[in-house]
């Protein structure tokens, strides 16, 4: 691990519950909401466990998680300043809660528009697991607030899942 990674780690704590109103309003202004669309579930977000990094009174990074029977899945993964090791750190928090949880493995999804997130989470160690076509679409039919159209103007339509051994 990098010098930047070790002291982004130094600054990362378990979400507490005098956090929540502050990750409530993180993750509508950054998510446009606090409700999370999976496999026709509507998750609240901002009520789930994970970690969060501080920058003086604002968040500066944040994942939260949901614990499935054999895995952990990251629900939301988001650093306010790209590369500075936070986002890293934060997958790596979540990678040691999973295994001391006896979970074995690691498992994320997101769109076919977030190339950056395709390779972020493939350079620490996530494969390409699963691609679900139309995804999205149905997504859409119970928010209807998903845009059309993603990063790179790229029609928002399917989701991709990565999953990485713990083992």
């Amino acid at each position: 691990m990098n010098a930047t990674a070790s002291s982004a780690d130094a600054a990362l704590r378990a979400i507490e519950p005098h956090d929540r109103e502050r990750i409530r309003a993180f993750l509508q202004q950054r998510w446009g909401s606090t409700t999370i669309q999976l496999d026709g579930r509507a998750i609240d977000a901002a009520a789930l466990p994970g970690f969060i990094a501080r920058d003086s009174e604002a968040i500066a990074a944040l994942i939260t998680l949901l614990d499935e029977s054999e895995h952990c899945e990251i629900v939301t993964l988001d650093a306010v300043r790209a590369q500075a090791g936070l986002g890293t750190a934060l997958v790596e928090r979540a990678a040691q809660r999973a295994r001391a949880m006896g979970l074995a493995r690691l498992l994320t999804r997101t769109t076919n528009d977030n190339l950056d997130a395709l390779r972020f989470y493939q350079r620490r160690g996530f494969r390409l697991h699963r691609l679900v076509p139309g995804a999205i679409d149905l997504e859409r039919e119970a928010d209807p607030a998903i845009p059309l159209l993603g990063r790179h103007g790229i029609p928002l339509r399917d989701e991709i899942s990565l999953i990485r051994e713990l083992a």
